[in-house]
């Protein structure tokens, strides 16, 4: 009985051992799956954690992106390499290959043509320079930039082509343009404005009525063809167009148009591309009218004024002080034409075929006076020799009245008084055929003044050269203001 009882307690002892182990485990499985469950969680809200943080981040990012807070011209100019000394951009011509050409654009407008000097020939203007070229080691991308395509850098900061101007005498004192823009494509310009003083062959035939053409030629200093190519921005249509709005008009010239053209060149041994523009323009002569061929026509009218004088000293000195006159004039005329004209111009034929003319009309009345007197002189000659006659021939007369006074005291009284009447008398008569005398030479005398041979012929030669004078100088100056009505024509057409 106790064996059996003991082995009851055995069995049952056994059964609790193993109902508590399954407890156990299932108890271990439960912790198990409830950790799993857990780690799943934390995962899933981590990366939701995770999720949310990189919103932020690129919400972050792209308000930081922002214009007005890290994009900036400055790091663009980081990413070029450009905050500092960098002699790679300076030194050479900006190409990864020594064979590869430069391609280099170029514009010009004219603001103010300043002046044209004829005396030595200078054209002096007020010029916009505009230049482009490519850099092969400036790029960027604008949209890593917030859209940055353009940053301004100072002009030793990059390589710039050596272009100059072949007729420019006297360089411009002001400074150049500081500043360079660069473009994300590689391209930078360059604007510049600047006063040109150039030298310019002037064609004066026609001044004032005059138009001039006067070149500006860049072209490279040192590179050649096969290393920099030059070509003008527009062709000659739009810069004909273009100046007539831009232009300042309020001086002396009017510009009328300008033109471009390439031109290859030999320059030491080295062919080199040129750009020739070509400025055109037209002179305002309504100053020169009024203030120089007015007054010389007006001095030509006085001359012929002076015709209607009579021969005399006066009229020969009026007409030495209106030919002073227009010496003065011509004086003036000297000062502004340019020495080296291969053509007389026509406002100097215009002063010397004025001139000529009224010193003719001085010559004439000089020898015309010289006829007149030689009249004159033969006029007073006859008159003294008639004069001697008469008084050789009253003589007779004379003599007798002497010897009737001459007689004594005694005579008178021994006569009768009839003897004095009759004496009284003939001393009466001989005093009024001298009186007659006189009015008949008189007479005689004025008659033949107006009928002098030598007078006749100077009239006859004043009256000529006054017809032949007045026709000969209309003509004279129909020719000339016809010739320069037509070259008003000629450019009207142009």
């Amino acid at each position: 009985m106790p064996s059996h009882g003991s082995d009851m307690n055995t069995t049952g002892f056994k059964q609790f051992r193993e109902e508590k182990t399954v407890l156990l485990i299932r108890a271990m499985a439960l912790a198990f799956i409830c950790f799993l469950l857990f780690l799943a969680g934390g995962i899933t809200f981590s990366v939701e954690l995770q999720d949310n943080l990189d919103k932020q981040w690129t919400s972050s990012q792209s308000y930081a992106n922002s214009p007005e807070d890290i994009c900036s011209y400055w790091d663009v100019l980081q990413h070029l390499n450009l905050t500092k000394s960098n002699d790679m951009y300076t030194m050479t011509r900006p190409v990864k290959n020594s064979k590869s050409v430069t391609q280099v654009h170029i514009d010009m407008r004219i603001y103010i043509i300043l002046d044209l000097r004829e005396a030595d020939q200078t054209f002096i203007s007020y010029v916009w320079l505009f230049m482009d070229w490519n850099n092969e080691y400036i790029e960027w991308n604008e949209n890593d930039f917030c859209g940055i395509d353009e940053v301004e850098v100072p002009r030793e900061a990059l390589w710039m082509p050596d272009i100059t101007i072949e007729e420019m005498t006297e360089k411009d004192k002001a400074p150049p343009s500081p500043f360079l823009s660069v473009f994300n494509d590689g391209w930078v310009s360059y604007r510049d404005d600047k006063i040109v003083m150039s030298t310019c062959k002037m064609h004066i035939f026609y001044f004032p009525f005059d138009i001039q053409r006067c070149n500006l030629s860049f072209k490279s200093i040192l590179y050649t063809d096969g290393q920099l190519s030059i070509h003008h921005y527009s062709n000659s249509t739009e810069l004909s167009k273009m100046p007539l709005d831009m232009t300042l008009k309020q001086y002396e010239w009017k510009l009328l148009h300008i033109t471009a053209i390439n031109t290859t060149g030999d320059y030491f041994d080295n062919n080199q591309t040129v750009i020739v523009y070509t400025i055109t323009m037209e002179r305002k002569s309504a100053l020169y009218i009024v203030n120089f061929l007015l007054p010389v026509l007006f001095f030509l009218c006085l001359d012929f004024a002076s015709l209607l004088m009579s021969n005399s000293g006066d009229k020969i000195s009026f007409k030495i002080t209106v030919l002073l006159a227009v010496t003065v004039m011509q004086l003036i005329l000297n000062e502004i034409l340019p020495f080296t004209s291969s053509r007389i111009p026509l406002i100097v034929i215009y002063c010397i075929g004025i001139f000529a003319m009224m010193l003719l009309s001085l010559l004439e009345s000089i020898l015309v006076n010289y006829v007149i007197e030689l009249d004159s002189s033969s006029k007073e000659d006859t008159a003294e020799n008639d004069s001697k006659l008469k008084i050789k021939n009253a003589s007779p007369i004379a003599s007798a009245y002497n010897e009737m006074t001459d007689q004594t005291p005694s005579t008178y009284n021994e006569g009768s008084s009839s003897q004095l009447t009759e004496l009284f008398l003939a001393v009466e008569k001989v005093s009024d055929e001298l009186g007659e005398m006189k009015k008949t030479f008189l007479d005689k005398k004025s008659e033949e003044k107006k009928s002098g041979y030598w007078t006749d012929i100077a009239k006859k030669i004043d009256k000529i050269f006054s017809i032949v004078y007045v026709l000969g100088a209309l003509v004279f100056l129909s020719v000339i203001f016809l010739k320069w009505v037509s070259q008003t024509n000629s450019k009207n057409v142009k």
